[in-house]
């Protein structure tokens, strides 16, 4: 019997013992389960995402100069309309930016290219010298080369020339004293005629003399010359699209 109730006391200590235990790692657990919770629906950070930059403004390529777009040049060979034929090239250098919407197109310093198409050098009495250019193609410093439509509108005063209404260059006809040398031509043939005589004859020598200083002034030259460093105002005759010039 006392066997008995010893085996039963050290059964209760035991389960007591364990009771104990539980109850002192429940509230560990429950410390742990916060935690856990936290880490599982904590949201997961994301990288960044990188915006891509804005594509380019669209470049001097894919503009358009307008129609009446002014081009000012300085010419690099002579023209005249003695020495220079149909067919014969020139160049000239651009003097001026030329710019559209804020953007430099055409810098300075660009080359540009043409032929003369056609030279007049006329000695008739009521003639101009006169002569056509043909401007054909633009090359900026960075080597870019455009076609180039464009038509002659002004010339440098001290080349004494003048453009007409259709891009001609013309120089200058019978000046004043071309007038004054005919005249002269005529009033010495009267007088000698008259010396000579009298009133008929008079009227003959100033018919030969006028004659003659006619025939003088229409075997002078009388040409339209530009000299290199010549200033040349060019508008566009149609709108220039930049796409490269064949070569």
């Amino acid at each position: 019997m006392t066997t008995l109730r010893k085996v039963t006391a050290m059964t209760a200590l035991l389960a007591f013992n364990l009771s104990a235990m539980a109850q002192q790692q429940k509230p560990s657990a429950a410390k742990a389960a916060p935690e856990q919770r936290e880490e599982v629906t904590q949201p997961q950070q994301q990288s960044p995402t990188l915006t891509q930059p804005a594509p380019a403004q669209q470049g001097a390529q894919n503009l358009a100069l307008p129609m009446g777009t002014a081009v000012k040049m300085k010419l690099e060979t002579i023209l005249s309309t003695i020495a220079n034929k149909a067919g014969d090239p020139f160049a000239g250098r651009v003097t001026e930016d030329v710019s559209m919407n804020g953007q430099v197109v055409i810098p300075v310093g660009s080359s540009i290219q043409g032929h003369v198409i056609r030279v007049n050098s006329t000695r008739r009495y009521k003639g101009l010298p006169a002569l056509d250019l043909r401007p054909e193609s633009v090359t900026t410093p960075d080597g870019q080369k455009y076609t180039l439509n464009a038509v002659v509108v002004d010339t440098d005063r001290d080349s004494k020339t003048k453009v007409n209404d259709e891009g001609t260059i013309q120089g200058e006809g019978m000046d004043r004293r071309d007038k004054i040398e005919v005249a002269g031509g005529a009033a010495g043939g009267a007088i000698m005629g008259g010396l000579m005589s009298g009133a008929k004859g008079s009227l003959v020598g100033a018919v030969v003399g006028g004659a003659a200083a006619t025939v003088y002034w229409l075997s002078k030259h009388k040409s339209a010359t530009l000299q290199p460093g010549t200033e040349i105002v060019m508008e566009l005759s149609r709108p220039m699209t930049l796409n490269a010039a064949a070569d």
